[in-house]
């Protein structure tokens, strides 16, 4: 089991000292690298953020195993509602551990398929509902602060439709609640209802949140070995924890993405998987590098509206949509590519010939080759560009491998964070739009935001 990183192309010797990181700049940058592992460990051993100790909790994961295990064959469908680092995990370990959307084939009470919930857009809502069959659906809402108002109001809808389906009674079986222990009114709510309850550590943020019951609760649901995402978490962990900027992946990966940025003006990164498997995981990460590192401000509070922009594209398919910018427009963009050494089907293409050269010369090969030569050929086309690129390849796509992959994934952009001086774990920017949304909501306490927003109007519309 391995995850490989390779730089090569991210180099000045490959791609220009304009475009490319230097020896000189590396081995300049090697203290702010150990810098950013020990602010990291601080962080973690002060009890501040709690990720890095999230592969440990196999006590939770059992739990989550077993009332799986209980539920299993009463339903086809578990619909998740949850949005954001709520939701995208979720949808990242289907994707990858039980097949691409939306090629997964029928679903059963022994291949329940997962539904999500993440926008309030009533036609959407409307049609998922209409898709499923709420004696046959496990309904799991998650909310890290029991308030989010897209998830309450698709919960209520929800809930309505289970109780008609059901049966008032009957919709405690049939309802999961991931939330905060000590706060929130969906914490109230599942207590006075009797729901089951998972909780999230108050020092795991949602988008960090896919290795706690966030993400292992419907993927335990659906059919995943979690127990085996959180053993390859684990050995990420202690590889994240090395001093040794060589051994240490995720530490060496964000210093590379550090260096693009400041130095080389990279301000977008492109995470480019080349296996469907992983599309989904391309936007857990969008979100969880955007969320993290867009940020007005560092940690002495100097304004430094620092960030780079992530950008999620899909091998083969955006080479016929995006790469023709990516190879002769702006050149802004470092791109991340993400390969399978292994995959577990190698799409042979027949043998027989047609006579026909722009036919004849794939006969007898694979997919397999066709992707990987794509892979390669499109890394090589832009280092010829000057374009910095670099590569993750798994050995395989598999519980422990993804597992791995997610808490990598997770250091490297906690550790950015570090080399950039800001705080990756907070997201004041999402905030005033909540705020502003309660206010036009009518919710309590928050009218000051529906005047703001009457102003806002006045100057818009003036």
């Amino acid at each position: 089991m391995a995850i490989q990183f390779d730089e090569t192309n991210l180099l000045a010797r490959m791609v220009g000292a304009a475009d490319g990181v230097t020896v000189e700049e590396l081995a300049s940058t090697e203290r702010l690298a150990s810098a950013a592992l020990a602010g990291v460990k601080a962080l973690t051993d002060g009890g501040t953020i709690g990720f890095p100790n999230l592969p440990k909790d196999t006590d939770l994961a059992n739990q989550i195993v077993a009332h799986s295990a209980k539920a299993q064959g009463s339903y086809d469908t578990v619909c998740l509602v949850g949005i954001g680092g709520s939701a995208l995990g979720a949808w990242a370990l289907d994707c990858a551990l039980r097949g691409p959307h939306p090629v997964q084939g029928d679903h059963s009470t022994t291949k329940p398929r997962l539904v999500i919930l993440d926008n309030v857009d009533p036609e959407f809502v409307h049609l998922a509902l209409l898709s499923m069959k709420p004696k046959k659906t496990l309904v799991v809402v998650i909310a890290k602060s029991g308030a989010t108002a897209e998830t309450v109001a698709t919960f209520l809808i929800v809930r309505a439709w289970l109780e008609a389906g059901v049966g008032a009674k009957a919709v405690r079986s049939r309802v999961i609640v991931v939330t905060s222990e000590g706060r929130g009114d969906l914490k109230v709510l599942a207590t006075n209802e009797g729901y089951t309850t998972f909780h999230i550590p108050e020092n795991v943020g949602g988008r960090f949140s896919v290795l706690s019951a966030v993400g292992l609760v419907p993927a335990a649901l659906i059919g995943v070995d979690i127990l085996g995402l959180l053993r390859g978490a684990a050995r990420m962990t202690t590889i994240a924890w090395k001093s040794d900027l060589a051994a240490n992946l995720p530490l060496r990966a964000a210093l590379f993405q550090y260096l693009a940025l400041t130095r080389k003006g990279k301000t977008i990164q492109v995470a480019f998987p080349y296996a469907n498997r992983l599309w989904g995981t391309a936007f857990w990460f969008r979100q969880l590098w955007a969320e993290s590192l867009g940020k007005a401000k560092n940690r002495s509070g100097e304004i430094v509206h620092v960030g780079q922009t992530p950008v999620a594209a899909l091998g083969t398919t955006d080479q016929h949509s995006q790469v023709q910018l990516y190879m002769e427009g702006p050149n802004d963009k470092v791109f991340t590519f993400w390969s399978v050494k292994k995959p577990s089907q190698v799409g042979a293409i027949p043998v027989e010939r047609t006579g026909l050269e722009g036919f004849d010369y794939l006969t007898g090969q694979s997919l397999a080759k066709l992707l990987d030569a794509e892979c390669k050929s499109t890394q090589a086309a832009l280092t010829e560009n000057q374009r910095p690129n670099c590569l993750f390849t798994l050995d395989r796509v598999d519980a422990e491998h993804i597992g791995m992959f997610f808490q990598l994934l997770e250091f490297e952009t906690a550790f950015a964070g570090e080399m950039l001086n800001i705080n990756a774990f907070d997201q004041e920017g999402v905030e005033l739009g909540k705020k502003f949304t309660f206010g036009l909501m009518g919710r309590k306490g928050f009218s000051d935001f529906k005047k703001r927003y009457a102003s806002y109007e006045t100057r818009r519309t003036s």
